[in-house]
């Protein structure tokens, strides 16, 4: 098996995410870390890239120097993972991108409509693979239903009812990782909705196929110091006439990433929850609620086969991030060769991460403008 080569932007030593990326990307096997930029400060990069085993060669100051010369190289690296806050996603992304090189990038994409709108432009004109890790649709569940509800199996949807609950940043600025989300400077005009708004957004348009007509919400700053949301509400108008309730909140003590989704349709109902991703709740007309668990016959082939433990040994997060990474990695490789077909991408891309963008900034103008219904084209 061919194993890719990939490098780093963001993810030195402190950093959680950068090290849950690297994590789900050795579960495979499939591609090896060989070059990074881990962090502003060059000391960190140089001490990281040392734990992590990386040729001091390829170890660089900044990300232009990096895609510069990364690109030059015979040896390239294969693609990019872009794990800094999400002020600096769209130049190093579009540096990237510009060198000729494949690129992850933790989500949300980018500050605007108009930076996602360039990296779309940029990576179809270039011929590059880019994906964003929303890592939740990594689960083979959260697959399953995305199969179920296309089947018709639940009918026409009727009403979606999605929430990320968090409690971690009910007072004061959370540390390291707190203090860049609720900073406009580097986190962008919203915290909570877009640092986990963007999970229920994303969630509920991969699971359903839903595309939002407009929005309302009320976004607020409740933790005295706060000046980006830490406590969303979202009604949601659909294209095919459906409704939705999203609610999102970084100050709900006792909640832990409790990402759930449930979704109403003409014929039944299913239930997910992230922390229950072995299950799957579904009620049909008949009023029998069924259970569906990973790892037995009952769950779709096609979200199946990223199965990787048996049944009764539960799967978690960096088992679903390392879903995208895998579906990435075969998609670079047959991509490479010539082979890669549209049906091949099973990973977000481009055009969901510009959705989150989209919703971030509608919802903001919503509720700028006093809570008012904003179209989401």
């Amino acid at each position: 098996m061919y194993i890719l080569k990939y490098g780093m932007v963001g993810g030195g030593e402190g950093a959680f995410i950068g090290d849950a990326h690297r994590k789900s990307i050795n579960l495979d096997g499939k591609a090896r870390l060989i070059s990074g930029c881990f962090s502003r400060n060059w000391d960190n990069t140089l001490k990281t890239g040392e734990k992590l085993g990386v040729d001091p060669e390829r170890l660089y100051k900044d990300y232009a120097e990096m895609a510069k010369a990364e690109a030059a190289r015979s040896d390239k690296i294969d693609f990019v993972v872009v794990v800094t806050p999400n002020s600096s996603h769209f130049a190093v992304c579009k540096a990237f991108l510009e060198a000729g090189i494949n690129v992850v990038c933790d989500k949300p994409l980018v500050f605007e409509i108009a930076e996602a709108e360039e990296l779309m432009r940029i990576a179809k004109e270039k011929e590059l693979l880019f994906a964003v890790t929303y890592t939740y649709s990594g689960h083979i569940t959260f697959k399953h239903v995305r199969e179920i509800i296309k089947a018709g199996e639940i009918g026409d949807v009727r009403m979606v009812m999605g929430e990320y609950a968090q409690g971690w940043l009910y007072s004061g600025d959370g540390g390291k990782q707190g203090s860049w989300r609720i900073d406009p400077g580097q986190s962008g005009i919203s915290n909570a909705l877009g640092d986990i708004g963007t999970h229920v957004e994303n969630s509920v348009s991969m699971m359903t196929g839903l595309k939002i007509k407009r929005v309302l919400a009320k976004m607020d700053a409740i933790v005295p110091g706060r000046t980006l949301d830490d406590n969303s509400v979202v009604l949601v108008e659909y294209e095919n006439g459906a409704s939705g309730t999203y609610w999102v909140s970084q100050f709900a003590i006792g909640c832990d990433n409790d990402l759930k989704v449930r979704i109403f349709g003409s014929k039944g109902s299913i239930e997910w929850s992230q922390f229950g991703s072995e299950d799957v709740f579904i009620t049909g007309e008949d009023g029998i609620r069924k259970l569906l668990r990973r790892g037995y016959g009952a769950i779709a082939p096609n979200a199946a086969r990223y199965g990787r433990l048996p049944a009764a040994h539960n799967e978690g997060y960096l088992e679903a991030m390392a879903n995208i990474y895998s579906n990435f990695c075969d998609c670079v490789i047959k991509q490479s060769e010539g082979t890669l077909a549209p049906e091949d991408i099973d990973y977000p891309g481009l055009e969901e991460g510009l959705d989150g963008v989209k919703f971030i900034h509608k919802c903001v103008e919503s509720s700028k403008n006093g809570n008012v219904w904003v179209d989401f084209d």
